[in-house]
């Protein structure tokens, strides 16, 4: 079905090593009250899983089967890339979709056209009464972090109204495929986090908005407790936190900001680690430093990649 009313919506997924979350997610959509959309899911070259049981399971899907792992940025541009539709939902594979979540996003979209992005209210899977995000705070140039408005707390409809928000969540944001084509795909430089927020950067620096839309519901799996650590997240969150400010922060914002991160953060990071005795994670922060001495003039920071 195509109509103005209902444009198609390309709904993009990436799935690494774990397709039973991918086939109950892509379950959640065939309920969806939403007549027109497509989805596209992209396996970073799983190791560990069986990718092609998702097409064997849903024939409708289009499964592309990347030969490396090309990160959270990489695997969804990839989706984009083979994307068909008007508006372009990018979602986490550990998620569940209420019924009718799509149509307030698309409606909100078609409201004004400098509205470029919008995110759905998330809340917790194993929660369901739990809000996860909706909207997030700025983003402090000297820490370079921001908070997610209404985390862990009960859901009573206390944010049951569209706001303007900084950037959008990764795990449930759609972006018009117009603004996508002037303003470019996301940034390969970032992998994993953060790459959400600078390409939310790039859309508001380009004259758009950004929304937090109250009536769109995704549940996310993460969990309501501390997100699981590992030696990769330490990685690339900390890694990722001073490329974000590299490409974004300028001026006296970025000087107060390097000297924050070089007199406070990290020692203060890096030291908690090591006190602890947790020596893979205090070994993941120093090569997250280290990336960047040894890319100080590396001019593929500041590429934006085009369609």
């Amino acid at each position: 079905m195509t109509s103005p009313q209902f444009p198609l919506v390309s709904i993009i997924t990436v799935n690494f090593n774990g397709s039973e979350d991918t086939l109950e997610m892509i379950e959640s959509l065939t309920k969806i009250s939403y007549p027109n959309f497509e989805i596209i899911v992209v396996d970073n070259h799983s190791e560990n899983d069986t990718p092609r049981i998702i097409k064997e399971r849903f024939p409708s899907v289009t499964l592309y089967e990347s030969n490396i792992n090309m990160g959270f940025a990489g695997g969804n541009n990839l989706g984009i890339m083979r994307a068909r539709g008007e508006y372009i939902l990018l979602l986490n594979n550990d998620t569940i979709v209420d019924k009718g979540f799509l149509e307030p996003l698309v409606r909100k979209m078609q409201s004004d056209p400098k509205i470029g992005c919008v995110s759905a209210k998330l809340r917790f899977y194993y929660d369901r009464s739990i809000i996860q995000f909706a909207g997030y705070t700025p983003i402090d140039h000297r820490s370079m972090r921001s908070f997610a408005i209404g985390y862990r707390e009960k859901d009573k409809g206390q944010h049951d109204v569209d706001r303007i928000t900084p950037y959008a969540h990764g795990a449930a944001m759609m972006v018009s495929m117009k603004v996508i084509k002037e303003i470019g795909i996301m940034s390969y430089i970032f992998f994993l986090y953060y790459e959400e927020a600078d390409w939310s950067y790039r859309i508001k620096n380009a004259g758009y908005t950004i929304w937090y839309v109250h009536n769109s519901l995704v549940y996310h799996k993460e969990s309501v407790s501390v997100g699981k650590l590992s030696a990769s997240k330490v990685y690339y969150q900390n890694r990722n936190r001073i490329v974000f400010m590299r490409r974004n922060v300028s001026g006296k914002d970025f000087r107060l900001g390097i000297l924050y991160q070089l007199a406070v953060a990290i020692p203060k990071n890096a030291f908690k680690y090591l006190l602890k005795g947790k020596l893979t994670y205090f070994h993941a922060y120093l090569r997250a430093i280290g990336w960047h001495l040894k890319n100080i003039v590396n001019p593929h920071i500041h590429d934006n990649p085009y369609l």
